[in-house]
């Protein structure tokens, strides 16, 4: 006999996407109280290029939007100044893309925003409450992935 399913009246997927959208409205905030105005995709492509990924198609993948709107965003990361793109020496049809220094404070303001982000997030928990939390979502990410044929 199986034991019935633990249930505080929310469903997983229910719960995991309000814990998703409010870590989204959390780091916004947060960005805009160090004075930087960016949409979640915006802090996405940022925060991806300061960890180094630099291809187009990665970035649109990574900030779940198609070839065109990924040029209009990179247009305006550029147009503020905040990127810059080149022509890749070993592939006429590749762009590079990378940070630009006001990029790069914005990319360290990110970072900073992200640990008040996650100690807000953790709050009340310790070290091993933290941990094991992690490694429970990652056994959830993981018996969910639909294996490659």
């Amino acid at each position: 006999m199986s034991s019935p399913p633990v249930c505080s009246g929310s469903s997983l997927g229910l719960l995991v996407r309000q814990v998703r959208d409010a870590m989204r409205a959390r780091w916004q905030h947060e960005l805009v109280k160090v004075g930087h105005d960016l949409t979640f995709s915006q802090f996405l492509i940022i925060k991806k290029l300061s960890e180094g990924v630099a291809n187009a198609t990665e970035l649109a993948r990574i900030a779940e939007l198609t070839p065109g709107a990924m040029t209009r965003l990179l247009d305006r990361l550029e147009a503020r100044g905040l990127i810059v793109r080149g022509a890749d020496p070993g592939d006429r049809r590749a762009l590079n893309i990378r940070l630009t220094e006001g990029g790069k404070q914005i990319a360290r303001d990110i970072a900073q925003c992200g640990e008040r982000v996650s100690e807000a997030a953790f709050a009340g928990l310790d070290e091993a409450q933290r941990a094991q939390f992690v490694r429970l979502l990652e056994q959830v990410r993981d018996n969910l992935s639909i294996p490659e044929t």
